[in-house]
């Protein structure tokens, strides 16, 4: 007996030790060490009050509740050191200014996109994740930074599946409440800090409303991690947008039985130009500006009703209560229509070699402008009438780009059940929805596609929004954008966007899978299977960010389901399975790389010499 009692008693040890130990490195991220730039460069992309009012302007998204003192107030789990600190949250990649203050827009001094919003029931602030915290970029080089607007995001925000490597912004978030909820000490900080002067009254109040919002994270973490919803790691600068948007919508809020596994990381696109454009989203599925917003805005936690709280749908006049915020998503996508690519800073990054550049413009006209040049559409051909110019972007379909195909097969063959949502497609039939390339008359309740769905719920929750707002046809029409309906179209392919400012937005690919353009215009072979990411650090020669392994950064295999760094790729032989044209020699994509520099600096692009370009041809396409 006293020999089974010591085998239980180490064996609880070891337990314990281990269970010591998880927490220990689950609280402890894995990250990056963060390095102060000596300076950071804005560049000429818009003015400074349109840039404030883009990275602070809410959306009306909740990170499951959480609000915005209660976030400001929090420790790091071993230490009395704010968890919101610039410097530390810098270490997740999000974005800081050595000279920012707090100011009116930005009480908490917070990073890029960590703005904040009132209930207007309650008057409660919460913490607000807007679209600058994913659309705003950064280069780093020789201990100066470039701030790229409006460019992709190198943060590690996304993951909801803990693991022992850390380096998870949401992860580290749900430690830090954990340690505060049950450490007494910590938790009387915390409400001393949040309550003031009103402390010791509302303590209690405090922790129950506390822990409410740290179930939540708590369960969202279980849940996608019991169910395996997110096998393939997106790391920093990517996450599997979709397949979270679906899954938040049509598994967390109404079924279980509609999680779909998710495992079709991509980058974050850069928002330049995207107003032209005819159609957006990798895949070209989406057509109305406010549409794609409001769904990005409930993929990141705006909050949304689909099922009355005694489980019963509800009714066509009440659909669908959501806490996004009309005007403030009309706010962001005008100032966007201001911001333009970035110009290539030569006092940073060094100077352009202008022979080479000569050179690579010839280079694109023979080998990119059939698919990346700006194709615009005559007046009497565009979707938006009042919109001009608009770009036609070519969709190109995967068979034939070779890229990874699981982001568009996955958003083209994943199904939802929504027959608890009791619709009629005589409802339907009202709403402003266009679906292209296919009918109302197919759609199957039992078996609905998730851009079919998404584009239904967000046309009620549109609907609504405008009319508890009291705003017009007239004035919904126009903050929709130029009219336009809700258009959605499911296409296995991805679209070629214009190129301007494309040197600034490393990793390639949707999915970053390529490290630079160096890489991208080399065959696939050619190509790292395996690369480093996370480090802001960028090599102006082969425009992409420095690779190689580095303490806390992430390691973003291409072999693994979703990450495929093969297809666009540039090889002598027959134009097939992703091969788009002939081999480029070093020199050549040096060149080509020089001028996609300069495309869109017009006082540059004058100072370009004349090289006669090839024509461009389609190539041998070998019979199998």
């Amino acid at each position: 007996m006293r020999i089974l009692r010591r085998v239980l008693a180490l064996l609880l040890l070891t337990l314990l030790a281990g269970v010591a130990l998880l927490l220990y490195f689950i609280a402890n991220p894995n990250l990056p060490k963060f390095e102060q730039p000596t300076q950071l460069h804005y560049l000429e992309q818009w003015s400074p009050e349109a840039r404030q009012s883009y990275y602070y302007t809410p959306q009306g998204t909740q990170v499951k509740g959480l609000q915005y003192d209660w976030f400001t107030a929090l420790e790091l789990p071993f230490s009395t050191d704010k968890f919101a600190r610039p410097e530390y949250l810098a270490r997740f990649g999000f974005l800081t200014d050595p000279q920012q203050q707090a100011s009116a827009a930005n009480p908490g001094n917070l990073p890029v996109g960590f703005a904040r919003h009132g209930d207007p029931e309650t008057a409660v602030q919460y913490l607000d994740i807007s679209c600058a915290a994913c659309h705003t970029g950064e280069l780093r080089y020789q201990g100066q930074a470039v701030r790229i607007d409006g460019g992709a995001a190198l943060h590690s925000l996304a993951s909801t599946v803990p693991t022992l490597r850390g380096g998870s912004f949401g992860q580290a978030l749900g430690m830090s409440m954990a340690f505060t909820y049950y450490n007494p000490l910590k938790f009387k900080r915390f409400a001393k800090t949040v309550l003031g002067a009103q402390y010791p009254k509302g303590r209690d109040e405090l922790r129950g409303e506390f822990k409410t919002v740290l179930e939540r994270m708590l369960g969202q973490a279980w849940n996608d991690t019991h169910r395996g919803l997110y096998p393939t790691e997106e790391g920093f600068g990517r996450t599997d947008a979709f397949g979270r948007i679906a899954n938040s919508v049509f598994g967390d809020v109404l079924d279980a039985s509609n999680y779909h596994v998710a495992n079709a990381p991509v980058s974050y696109p850069h928002l330049w130009d995207i107003w032209k454009f005819d159609w957006v989203q990798w895949n070209a599925s989406a057509m109305q500006p406010m549409a794609r917003n409001i769904g990005e805005a409930l993929g990141v936690g705006a909050p949304l009703q689909l099922l009355q709280n005694n489980g019963e749908p509800v009714s066509e006049a009440d659909r669908y209560a959501a806490g996004i915020r009309l005007r403030d998503l009309d706010s962001l996508e005008t100032t966007l229509r201001q911001l333009q690519p970035p110009r290539w800073p030569q006092a940073v990054l060094g100077k352009i070699d202008l022979q080479r550049a000569s050179q690579g413009r010839a280079l694109f006209s023979e080998n990119c402008a059939y698919c990346h040049a700006p194709s615009v559409t005559p007046k009497a051909d565009r979707l938006a009438a009042g919109r001009d110019p608009e770009w036609h972007l070519r969709l190109v379909p995967t068979r034939i780009i070779g890229t990874d195909p699981t982001a568009a097969d996955n958003i083209a063959d994943h199904r939802f059940d929504l027959r608890k949502l009791n619709w009629s497609k005589t409802e339907l039939g009202k709403l402003n929805v266009k679906l292209i390339g296919g009918s109302l008359d197919e759609v199957d309740f039992a078996s609905i596609s998730s851009a079919k769905g998404l584009a239904y719920i967000t046309a009620y929750v549109e609907q609504r929004a405008y009319k508890e707002a009291g705003i017009g046809a007239a004035e919904q029409a126009r903050m929709n954008g130029y009219g336009l309906s809700i258009g959605v179209q499911e296409k296995r392919g991805y679209k070629a966007r214009p190129l301007h400012g494309i040197w600034a937005t490393p990793p390639f690919l949707h999915n970053g899978s390529v490290p630079n353009l160096f890489q991208l215009l080399s065959p696939v072979a050619e190509r790292s299977p395996q690369f480093w990411v996370g480090n802001f650090e960028y090599d102006p020669q082969q425009a992409g960010f420095v690779s190689s392994q580095f303490d806390g950064g992430f390691l973003l295999d291409t072999q693994l389901t979703g990450n495929s760094n093969r297809g666009h790729e540039f090889r002598d032989g027959c134009r097939q399975d992703g091969v788009i044209g002939r081999a480029l020699a070093p020199d050549e994509r040096l060149a080509l790389i020089e001028y996609l520099k300069v495309m869109g600096d017009s006082a540059l692009e004058r100072q370009l010499s004349s090289v006669e370009a090839r024509v461009w041809n389609a190539g041998p396409n070998c019979p199998q």
